[in-house]
């Protein structure tokens, strides 16, 4: 099932990735470099930090043609793309918390502690909308208010959890990826958010 999800997660993630350039109005370079780290970058930087190699992306060149295809395919029918914004909104929960879960696997089979392994669970899920955002000079979404890596940390300590009190892997996945898309559409079409901390220096 992950497998499917996570096809399906980075096409999504390369084409928000390549209007988000769009925005910027950068050249179709631009667009390919945006796509393909909004897509794999995430799992790039969980792979160089838990020193996991080869780098998965190095061993599949079908991801980087699916993200780099998505990218393209994208700047062609933008135009189109503001009647798909909820798809984006559902497609990019799905990624957020299959990257998530795939993060945790790859940290668990190397022996991690459970600190890292959530570690790399929201460093998976997050890292290529940060690089996205900072590239295209934006404050990246998980450092605002919404509710976006709190659900990647949540499904992380859920999917440890569960495997701690032995749930079977599959049915743990499962699970624990249905609560974190609940939570997730729910801050999306709720409106449920963190607390903002807003400090201004006072006036002398």
């Amino acid at each position: 099932m992950l497998s499917t999800i996570y096809l399906i997660a980075i096409t999504a993630e390369a084409m928000t990735g390549a209007l988000a350039a769009g925005r910027r109005n950068m050249d179709l370079f631009g667009v390919m470099v945006i796509a393909f780290l909004t897509a794999l970058g995430g799992g790039t930087v969980r792979d160089i930090i838990l020193g996991h190699y080869p780098i998965a992306w190095t061993q599949h060149p079908e991801y980087v043609w699916l993200v780099l295809s998505a990218g393209l395919f994208t700047v062609l029918v933008a135009r189109f793309m503001h009647h798909l914004g909820r798809i984006f909104l559902v497609l990019d929960a799905l990624g957020l918390i299959a990257f998530t879960l795939i993060g945790c696997e790859v940290a668990l089979t190397m022996g991690y502690h459970p600190t890292v392994v959530i570690m790399a669970g929201m460093i998976t899920g997050i890292a290529g909308g940060v690089l996205r955002d900072i590239l295209c000079s934006r404050v990246p979404v998980v450092f605002r208010h919404e509710l976006y890596a709190s659900v990647s940390l949540l499904v992380a300590l859920c999917y440890l959890g569960f495997g701690e009190f032995g749930v079977k892997h599959d049915v743990n996945v499962l699970v624990s990826f249905a609560l974190g898309l609940t939570v997730r559409l729910c801050a999306i079409y709720r409106g449920w958010r963190l607390p903002v901390f807003s400090y201004r220096q006072p006036i002398d």
